[in-house]
């Protein structure tokens, strides 16, 4: 049990400054309205803390609780939901106007990996010299990049040109859009047997 709440915003035991309030004892029990002090020998006797809930003093709510072992338990929880937020990182790739195939399919690897660990992809292509003048072939290189990738990764920014520089972002494939994905494929496989069906 706390003696007193300087520190923390929420007001127990002494600290709490309005003198009728609702008292639900810590069984989860209401016991209506009570004076503050009746509350306050409730929640002493009982070897815990007076958290008041609400703090309106038209409907004043309190709680006999262990506040000390509430907020250990409600900081476990803050602590387990910022670890089970992954940072989303941002890998880049980069390719060449003319990217020869054993290059490209190792860029795509790379790409790939980074996908499943649940990373965006940066695709880079750097225009030299005279390369300025065939930016269709990037546009073509990013193209085949992107649907090479499309089992794990969808588009998250179209290729655009920045400079010198081609970039194109990839983001993670949601389960969502991988399974809107797959039942496309399954549409798409009965619909031709259904076809083929008709046509014998």
């Amino acid at each position: 049990m706390i003696a007193k709440n300087k520190k923390n915003t929420t007001l127990t035991n002494e600290d709490i400054d309005v003198d009728q309030l609702r008292l639900i004892d810590e069984n989860g029990e209401n016991h209506g309205v009570v004076s503050r002090e009746d509350a306050l020998d409730r929640a002493f006797a009982a070897g815990l803390d007076l958290v008041l809930i609400n703090p309106n003093p038209d409907n004043a709510v309190a709680k006999i609780m262990d506040f000390g072992k509430f907020q250990y338990e409600q900081s476990k929880k803050a602590k387990a939901a910022k670890k089970a937020q992954k940072t989303i990182d941002v890998k880049e790739v980069g390719l060449k106007v003319v990217t020869e195939k054993h290059d490209f399919d190792t860029k795509v690897r790379h790409a790939h990996r980074f996908l499943k660990d649940g990373n965006r992809v940066k695709v880079n292509i750097r225009f030299r010299g005279r390369e300025m003048s065939h930016k269709e072939q990037g546009y073509e290189m990013m193209n085949k990049f992107a649907e090479a990738c499309q089992e794990l990764g969808v588009i998250d920014n179209e290729p655009k040109m920045e400079g010198r520089n081609m970039t194109m972002f990839l983001m993670p494939r949601t389960d969502d859009k991988k399974k809107a994905r797959n039942n496309s494929d399954n549409s798409e496989n009965v619909d031709d047997s259904e076809l083929e069906a008709s046509e014998e």
